[in-house]
């Protein structure tokens, strides 16, 4: 290996290669800080994640292959990673409090989202159905040891183990479908992959390949006939868990599945309309379900699966604008879903867990600012306009228009009325009911900046869409 190579190597993977770093360090380090001293945890991997962003916006410019073709740092990869450092920031910063409360503020907490940011880093850059596992298997690792982090409750070690045993299955289907894959084209390359088929008759195991490793990504992003450990997972891991794990590794998964279904490979396989099957199913699914939760972080669950749904038929839209309106709905979803999660970590305070909807029986008449806030997240999540949630939905549906999937658009609006009422019962509960008792949120000088962060990501976007558009499309095909 020469000089120049080793260089090449680490500078397109510089960002990764901080963030490891900082996780070990706070391994390393972590048991020397006193109790009561917790926040400069905290502050040390937020200063890590700001300093991998920093790193990654200085390769925005250019196109970074290394590691043998099997690792890319381009623009897509760009886009996606700076929407995982936001998630992953945020969910520092709604834990402060709660991990406080929990008693789950130590150095393996901050490390091992530290771990879980850095597999989805590599899934974003990963062209190699290779190096997309190590990033998937790193990420999932993570997020099975902090679903369970709770570990004095039942309910969290069952969720963890339902997702342990479920993600075991699903690695093993996608593995099987890159095994066929490589048997079938020699190569794991995403680009070769289509070179080695063209020109000739279309391969029936081809189409079962595909299958296959579609039916390992879809288990990652919660879409049917794969959803079923959202909702058990969602409600019994620590709620910031849950609020990181509804957007980033939900985006990370995305961003593999664009990545696979930008290659003429899987347009060759036909298995776009496989895909789109999923995504009405999906929908379907969540927006009804969701109708009889009780228990928000179910709700939320369901919510979760809905708006996968609605996602993957930006997907199916493919080319650049139905690319391009994924990352725009992703990037949007963060700040209104965590802004969500942010409204429930926060009602959790002494033996108040805020995680039945009746507990926000009241909310606008003790704290009318707050209701204020749910208001406009729920709202956004509804795609009620002006909000940064109505544009979200609406460029997925011009993809579609444009991409002559009439039919499928028309589906994704219905079952978005539907979806909409469940949001707009939660109001309800908010603005209509008497409170039960009086409650006190736990809302600390740093809850409140994250949820006012949100709010103005929400609002921001949705009052200047074009822009955070035209930065999809810029980004959607590596640039």
């Amino acid at each position: 290996m020469t000089a120049a190579a080793l260089l090449q190597w680490v500078l397109a993977s510089i960002p990764e290669i901080i963030v490891v770093i900082g996780a070990c360090i706070l391994l390393l380090v972590g048991e020397l800080v006193r109790k009561g001293r917790d926040e400069l945890l905290l502050w040390a991997s937020v200063a890590t994640v700001l300093l991998a962003a920093v790193a990654t916006l200085m390769l925005a410019g250019e196109m970074r292959p290394a590691y043998s073709g099997m690792f890319v740092s381009d623009r897509f990869a760009v886009f996606f990673k700076l929407v995982f450092y936001l998630a992953t920031v945020l969910t520092f910063l709604l834990s402060r409090k709660y991990a406080e409360i929990e008693g789950i503020g130590r150095s393996e907490y901050y490390a091992l989202l530290l771990f879980a940011l850095v597999g989805m880093m590599i899934m974003a850059s990963g062209i190699d159905l290779l190096s997309i596992y190590v990033g998937l298997e790193l990420m999932v690792l993570c997020t099975y040891v902090l679903t369970g982090f709770l570990r004095k409750e039942r309910r969290s070690n069952e969720a963890a183990l339902k997702y342990v045993i479920l993600g075991a299955v699903s690695t093993a289907i996608f593995l099987y479908g890159v095994s066929l894959i490589y048997g079938l084209t020699g190569t794991t390359q995403l680009d070769r992959m289509a070179e080695a088929v063209s020109g000739g008759p279309l391969d029936p195991a081809l189409l079962l390949a595909v299958v296959f490793i579609v039916a390992g990504l879809v288990f990652k992003i919660g879409a049917v006939p794969f959803h079923m450990w959202v909702p058990d997972v969602y409600e019994g891991a620590p709620t910031t868990i849950t609020a990181f794990m509804s957007v980033a590794p939900k985006a990370a998964g995305f961003a593999v599945i664009l990545r696979v279904f930008l290659n003429p490979l899987v347009e060759a396989s036909n298995a776009w309309i496989i895909v789109a099957a999923i995504a009405v199913a999906t929908m379907a699914l969540g927006s009804f379900v969701a109708l009889v939760q009780d228990n928000f972080k179910r709700l939320l669950a369901y919510s979760s699966i809905a708006h996968a749904g609605f996602a993957i038929f930006g997907v199916v839209a493919g080319g650049q604008d139905g690319t391009a309106s994924v990352m725009l709905y992703l990037l949007i979803y963060t700040f209104m879903n965590l802004g969500t999660f942010g409204a429930v970590i926060m009602m959790r305070n002494g033996d108040f867990s805020g995680e039945v909807i009746e507990d926000y029986a009241g909310l606008a008449k003790f704290h009318p600012g707050l209701a204020l806030l749910m208001l406009l997240y729920l709202f956004s999540l509804a795609g009620i306009p002006p909000t940064a949630g109505f544009f979200a939905k609406f460029y997925v549906l011009v993809a579609l228009v444009e991409r002559g999937f009439v039919a499928l658009a028309v589906i994704a609006v219905l079952l978005s009325v539907v979806a909409a009422y469940f949001y707009i019962r939660i109001v309800m509960v908010i603005y209509m009911r008497e409170p039960e008792r009086a409650f006190e949120p736990a809302l600390t000088p740093l809850v409140r900046a994250t949820l006012a962060f949100t709010a103005a990501g929400t609002i921001g976007i949705g009052l200047f869409p074009a822009w955070f558009l035209r930065l999809a499309q810029q980004s959607a095909f590596g640039g």
